[in-house]
């Protein structure tokens, strides 16, 4: 039977149309009649009939919303957020989408004055009050700006009771009323006041910004990461300093403390914008390579079509240039494991000059990998060279010939080795 006006209806129930009227959203008509594609109830509205739909706009964070969240892991240079709730949405799901339900505050949009690492302002549990500042392509927050945002609500790392805020001690902003347990949060006004905050709270001063750190606070800070393994209560059982476990120690930086090593930094200039930048890798000439805010642009799709054709033009005399002063690297692949470096300089030096041959070597075995990179000094030699030897049997195999990429990737998107 065909739903009428009035009825609940799911995708696929037939729904019932009369003369003279007309399909409205959420119908769709189809061979066997005319077939609801939403949940809803049928409604008429000036003759036309429609699925009003039950289901809630999808609650996805945007550009400039206020969250709130609970501090759900803690890394050397950021804390990461569950979202729990959009407190400027004014409408739809409750939940959070899957791909947007964690977002990161980075150490620098924690609090302002310098701290070292994200656990130094927050801990793991925290309740936080935050703006969304980018959404793709992954969410991040921040606590500073606005003296609503923060810390809402702390408990004691030691009893769990609900810490409060405290001016007694500089630098020890919170305090527990059952134990002797202080510490430092980057506290929000509504610290302590729930949804509504009181107009005369000034509660985020606490947090002393723009100011030094007291000897005594300075000394506990965590220079190491803020030792983000470790739960809160496996903090306060350690103390503040304590040998770091071997299973969570990570591989020591150039600069001589704990934590990831630090990338070293190319310089380059923008083939969008031709500004100087750095990169943490060595440019390729020839290849895309652009600074943040183009890399933006052009990902937001403002870039306009006279930008990329000039970037083309850019990279295009950059891989000219390299030609010309590196030569043409060329990859051999479907090498004799019996050949060596001399062999193959041999046989492709017949074609032209050749400024370099490198053979690739296993790093532990140190055997031949099977494949090889032979820089020609002249483009046009190059190839000639692949021309002749691409497919030709060398040490017993067939080998294959073509012009390398950077990283030293085959441009082909198969090979064949026989």
């Amino acid at each position: 039977m065909a739903a009428s006006v009035g009825d609940q209806v799911t995708p696929g129930n037939l729904v019932e149309i009369g003369t003279g009227e007309e399909l409205g959203s959420g119908i769709h008509s189809t061979e066997r009649g005319h077939v609801a594609v939403v949940s809803g109830s049928i409604v008429n509205n000036s003759g036309v009939i429609s699925v009003d739909s039950t289901v809630p706009p999808l609650n996805s964070p945007k550009m400039g919303d206020v969250i709130i969240g609970e501090v759900n892991r803690l890394n050397e240079k950021t804390a990461e957020l569950r979202v729990l709730h959009i407190e400027t949405n004014e409408g739809g799901h409750r939940s959070v989408p899957a791909l947007k339900l964690f977002a990161d505050i980075y150490v620098s949009e924690i609090v302002d004055r310098f701290i070292p690492s994200a656990g130094d302002g927050m801990r793991k549990r925290d309740i936080v009050r935050a703006r969304v500042i980018n959404v793709e392509p992954m969410l991040k927050a921040s606590t500073k700006g606005d003296p609503k945002l923060g810390v809402l609500y702390a408990s004691c790392p030691v009893c769990g009771a609900d810490l409060l805020d405290s001016d007694r001690k500089p630098d020890f902003n919170v305090e527990c009323p059952r134990c002797d347990y202080s510490g430092f949060r980057a506290l929000s006004n509504g610290f302590g006041h729930g949804f509504e905050i009181p107009s005369d709270s000034d509660i985020q001063s606490l947090n002393r910004p723009g100011e030094r750190w007291s000897k005594e606070a300075e000394s506990m800070l965590g220079h190491d990461g803020a030792r983000p393994y470790l739960s809160p209560a496996a903090d306060h059982r350690r103390g503040w300093t304590h040998e770091i476990p071997e299973s969570a120690k990570r591989a020591p930086s150039p600069r001589g403390r704990g934590g990831r090593p630090q990338r070293e930094m190319f310089p380059a200039t923008c083939t969008l914008c031709g500004i100087d930048t750095k990169v943490p890798f060595k440019p390729t000439p020839g290849k895309p390579l652009r600074c943040r805010d183009c890399m933006e642009k052009v990902e937001s799709g403002k870039a306009t079509k006279e930008d990329l054709a000039k970037e083309r033009e850019v990279m295009k005399r950059a891989r000219s240039k390299a030609q010309k002063e590196h030569g043409v690297k060329l990859f051999v692949g479907g090498v004799s494991y019996d050949a060596s470096e001399d062999d193959l300089r041999e046989a492709f030096s017949v074609h032209g000059k050749l400024n370099d041959v490198h053979m690739a070597l296993d790093r532990e075995t140190k055997k031949p990998r099977g494949f090889a990179f032979i820089t020609f000094a002249d483009k046009k030699e190059a190839k000639a060279a692949i021309k002749a030897m691409n497919k030709s049997e060398f040490k017993g195999r067939k080998i294959s010939v073509e012009e390398s990429s950077s990283g030293g990737r085959s441009k082909s998107k198969r090979r064949t080795r026989r």
